[in-house]
């Protein structure tokens, strides 16, 4: 790190635009919450020095501390170096337009499921419709915290996990939005413990990354745990026990929604006469299906 940044750099704006410089000279790898250097800079400064989103016109010309600035220049050397995330070096990460804490004992949230969320999982399903949901492979509880707080406000939620460490994170969030009297944590390897449950929403965004993918992945994506991401040789060992498995836990009206990535094309070869409805997204992403509870198998 340039030894003479602390003193040349004075404003919010100064150290954006240094930060952007220095990721694209390091080649950095965008892709947990922003897809270039410029955006990437933005995160990471206005969240060290917890100044939201958005800032107005007149704050970017402010003057930082020294402190401030040692924080900063810190954390910069962090992302360069190490090539660590900015939502686990500022344990923030925005989803469906709501802050979550994360950390490395998760996966960072960036499924496009959020739109389908914030649309309230419509036309597929009426808010009266919905007394119970599941998000299965919950992590940090993201999806599951957004859809009772924007989806489904009078719904029972359950965050699944196998991980306890994840399981951990979840309950920080849950205690964040004040949601203990209807969203909980179960411990589970994936619908083992929920013998008899059933709901009106399965939603998952379950490990699908298949083993080739995994080995080629930019070095961002090693900081996070591979317990998350890793899902056999084809991406699929998980999606096939969900598919296997859920309809005995849907209520008859009810959908399942499982995310399956770059893994969509092998689900599709893996399972000919299912009719997968692959969601469009107005912001990007893919590899989303929906099923009902009469197109699942028995």
């Amino acid at each position: 790190m340039d030894s003479s940044a602390i003193d040349e750099l004075h404003t919010i704006a100064d150290f954006v635009r240094w930060a952007a410089s220095r990721f694209n000279e390091a080649h950095l790898y965008f892709g947990h919450g922003t897809d270039n250097a410029v955006d990437e800079a933005v995160a990471l400064v206005l969240q060290t020095l917890h100044l939201g989103q958005e800032l107005p016109p007149l704050l970017w010309q402010g003057r930082l501390t020294y402190r401030e600035k040692t924080q900063l220049l810190n954390q910069l050397q962090l992302r360069l170096e190490k090539r660590i995330p900015v939502p686990y070096l500022t344990q923030q990460a925005w989803f469906a337009q709501l802050p979550f804490y994360v950390d490395q004992r998760v996966l960072i949230p960036r499924s496009p499921i959020a739109e389908l969320i914030e649309a309230r999982y419509a036309p597929w399903l009426e808010i009266e419709q919905v007394n119970r949901v599941l998000d299965l492979c919950c992590g940090s509880g993201c999806i599951g915290i957004a859809t009772a707080i924007k989806s489904f406000p009078e719904a029972e939620v359950d965050l699944v996990d196998i991980s306890p460490d994840a399981l951990a994170v979840a309950q920080k969030n849950i205690d964040e939005y004040q949601l203990n009297d209807k969203v909980h944590i179960v411990q589970s390897d994936l619908f083992t413990e929920l013998a008899g449950i059933h709901y009106d929403l399965i939603v998952t965004n379950p490990p699908y990354v298949d083993a080739q993918a995994l080995e080629e992945m930019p070095e961002e994506y090693h900081h996070e745990p591979v317990l998350g991401l890793a899902a056999g040789e084809d991406g699929l060992s998980f999606a096939h026990q969900i598919l296997a498995q859920a309809k005995r836990h849907l209520t008859p009206h009810g959908i399942l929604v499982v995310e399956v990535g770059a893994s969509a094309p092998a689900l599709i070869a893996a399972y000919p006469d299912l009719p997968f409805l692959w969601l469009e997204f107005a912001r990007g992403g893919e590899g989303v299906f929906l099923l009902t509870y009469d197109q699942l198998p028995d």
